[in-house]
């Protein structure tokens, strides 16, 4: 089972931002992106995921082509994504933002409401449960209360990628995870998606920190100027001459 990417370009104006993505990564994967800022990793997940449409190529999830799906099917399809800056309802207490992220509530129709109140019941009650088992496996139960906006950068992350949960993803695109995160709760989220990716979540993460990124996956892609430059063990392709004068500024 894999997500193919096959020839993706997206350009904005005259600026191309993508141009011809190729990438084959199995949805159970630790997979990372990298490469310096305008790369188009970011353009990358925004039309992985269906918030931006690609000017030409095929994206396919599991063998079925997703390039006409919304952002919401792709994410019931089993794919979701996550953002630079964590997209939470600040006015929310974290065990509320979980609830609101569980999908397809009966709940959220008025005629749902009126007339299946048991339904809506039943439901709420096992979102409850999820929700609960999502606060503790997230370590999040100290701030379970808390008005979201309130968090750390770091309980800011864990709060996005319980939300991704609630959808009961296969695959999950983090983008920068540890971005404005202390190094205690970097270890913490570290932890969290080996623990995930062991129960057959796949991820793939685009980061700046690469130390942390190179310990976390074994698989690693570079992206410059919207091509991808290589793909590899991490070891292997930050050794590569033309990753290193790209990404690196050719520093020995």
């Amino acid at each position: 089972m894999s997500l193919e990417i096959r020839d993706i370009t997206k350009s904005f104006g005259g600026f191309r931002a993508l141009d011809g993505v190729r990438l084959t990564i199995e949805t159970d994967a630790l997979f990372g992106i990298i490469g310096p800022n305008g790369a188009g990793k970011s353009t990358l997940f925004s039309v992985i995921s269906g918030f931006v449409p690609a000017d030409s190529g095929e994206i396919r999830l599991n063998g079925d082509p997703i390039d006409g799906l919304s952002p919401p099917q792709r994410a019931r399809a089993g794919m979701v994504r996550t953002f630079q800056v964590p997209r939470e309802f600040s006015h929310l207490t974290v065990r509320e933002n979980l609830m609101a992220s569980a999908p397809d509530q009966t709940g959220e129709s008025l005629l749902g409401l009126f007339f299946r109140p048991g339904q809506v019941r039943k439901e709420e009650a096992k979102i409850a449960e999820t929700v609960e088992r999502t606060i503790a496996f997230l370590k999040l139960g100290k701030v379970a209360d808390v008005p979201s906006g309130k968090l750390s950068g770091g309980q800011k992350k864990l709060l996005e990628l319980g939300r991704a949960l609630m959808v009961e993803p296969k695959l999950i695109l983090l983008d920068e995870p540890f971005a404005g995160v202390n190094p205690v709760l970097i270890g913490e989220i570290m932890e969290r998606i080996e623990e995930l990716n062991a129960r057959g979540i796949g991820f793939v993460i685009i980061e700046h920190d690469l130390e942390a990124l190179t310990r976390l996956v074994p698989r690693l892609a570079v992206m410059d100027r919207g091509k991808v430059l290589a793909e590899g063990a991490p070891a292997a392709v930050l050794e590569d001459p033309v990753v290193r004068e790209a990404y690196l500024g050719g520093v020995s």
